[in-house]
């Protein structure tokens, strides 16, 4: 769990910004929920190793001796959203669309660019079994990350369906498959050995260990799905079909070209039903984005089957990669000030006060009063630096007198006295000019 300082904070600004539009213009409505949800809401949905992450809240008052916890900290934005609508099924849409970027908490060990604390920018579609809502989620993250400026990113798509046809015909127990999901899932972290090694020390056999392996850790180009079609066409619903028609939707997307059939990915979460898919870039170990289809989950809380798909951002991660890569803009990365206002005596304070009220109000400009008086000037020098600003509006005695104001230009050390009046278009102007 971290401190922001303002660079970090304009980066994250910036990137949410760039997220929350791309996901308004695909028509998803805002949503919010609590930090805490009861421990029941959250156990039992992220499997035995996502049960052992959560942040448990002890009882409080009379009950806190008894050790017991009765709240937790959410673990993701997803089963949060299926209790708000088992909750409020009546007042929402038949065809819910949401997002919703809030922070979540998992007691995992950090690394780089995974934290305790973490924020998640998640799209959902309630409602509808259509391959269209999967392939609009993919085109939307996809949107996000090219005007990010992200050009390296492969979109890793598979399907539960898919996996447990594939593991029937080793064959694998179904009530295994489970087991076996969260085995290959570490295929990235681990190798096929470190699999391997997994699944003997878990007991499967030679024969299985061989089968389970030979799948995973490759990706496919679309057109690998049409080449394994014959060997599952037995098979009554393999998922091999709505990945072709998911691949199909996104031809005209920014996802085209980015996608990849990889048979070892499982997205360890327990409640995926459907298509899954995750994002990856280069240099960086895990996922960058993830999700897919949970048809089962909103039934727990509601007591029928609802459709539902999920497409999860994780904005950390994004923040990592591009800082190291150098790929904010020069304004996000500037200091948050246009113009330091400074007074060269306390006489001057309210002229100063009264400039910096004008610099803001006529040109919406970003202005930082200096708020001592400035007998020294290298002192006023010295805090510009440390803002990055790009101007000094300095008024003394005489300024006051004349109703005019010195401007010194930072970047080129020279400086031309106006009057007051005209002293926010002079700066506009010559912000403009170094653009």
């Amino acid at each position: 769990m971290r401190d922001f300082l303002p660079e970090d904070v304009r980066r994250r600004e910036y990137v949410v910004g760039i997220i929350r539009r791309v996901y308004d213009r695909y028509g998803f409505e805002p949503l919010e929920t609590p930090a805490a949800e009861n421990i029941e809401t959250l156990l039992g949905k992220y499997g035995d190793e996502g049960n052992k992450l959560i942040f448990k809240i002890l009882r409080r008052g009379e009950h806190e001796a008894s050790g017991q916890a009765d709240l937790a900290l959410r673990y993701d934005l997803t089963v949060p959203l299926a209790r708000v609508v088992a909750e409020y099924q009546s007042r929402l849409p038949k065809f819910f669309k949401r997002y919703q970027i809030q922070p979540v908490w998992r007691a995992d060990r950090p690394a780089r660019g995974r934290y305790r604390e973490f924020y998640q920018c998640d799209i959902d579609s309630i409602g509808s079994t259509s391959p269209v809502v999967e392939a609009e989620q993919i085109a939307a993250v996809a949107e996000i990350l090219t005007t990010l400026g992200f050009d390296d990113y492969v979109i890793r798509i598979n399907h539960r369906k898919f996996i447990a046809a594939w593991l029937t015909q080793i064959p694998v127990a179904e009530d295994r498959y489970g087991d076996v999901l969260i085995t290959i899932d570490k295929v990235d972290k681990i190798g096929k050995d470190g699999v391997a090694k997994e699944l003997a020390e878990k007991g499967y056999s030679d024969a299985q260990i061989t089968g389970i392996t030979s799948w995973i850790g490759e990706h496919h180009g679309p057109e690998w799905l049409d080449s394994i079609a014959a060997e599952f066409a037995t098979v009554p619903d393999s998922g091999l079909e709505n990945l072709r028609h998911i691949v199909r939707l996104t031809a005209n997307t920014k996802a085209a070209g980015k996608l990849r059939i990889d048979p070892s990915l499982a997205r360890g979460l327990g409640y995926y039903t459907g298509a899954i898919m995750e994002i990856n870039v280069k240099d960086l170990p895990g996922s960058i984005a993830g999700g897919g289809r949970y048809d089962n989950l909103i039934g727990i809380f509601l007591g029928t089957e609802v459709p539902a798909c999920g497409f999860s951002v994780g904005l950390e991660r994004i923040l990592v990669v591009m800082h190291e890569r150098g790929m904010f803009p020069a304004s996000v990365d500037q200091a948050s000030v246009d113009v330091v206002v400074a007074a060269l005596d306390e006489n001057a304070q309210q002229a100063a006060m009264e400039t910096a009220g004008e610099l803001r109000r006529d040109r919406a400009l970003r202005v930082d009063p200096y708020p001592d008086v400035a007998k020294k000037m290298d002192r006023i020098f010295k805090y510009v630096d440390q803002r990055k600003a790009k101007f000094i509006a300095i008024l003394g005695g005489n300024e006051v007198t004349d109703g005019t104001v010195s401007i010194r230009n930072v970047s080129t050390k020279t400086g031309e006295t106006i009057k007051r009046a005209d002293a926010a278009s002079f700066i506009q102007r010559a912000l403009r000019e170094r653009e």
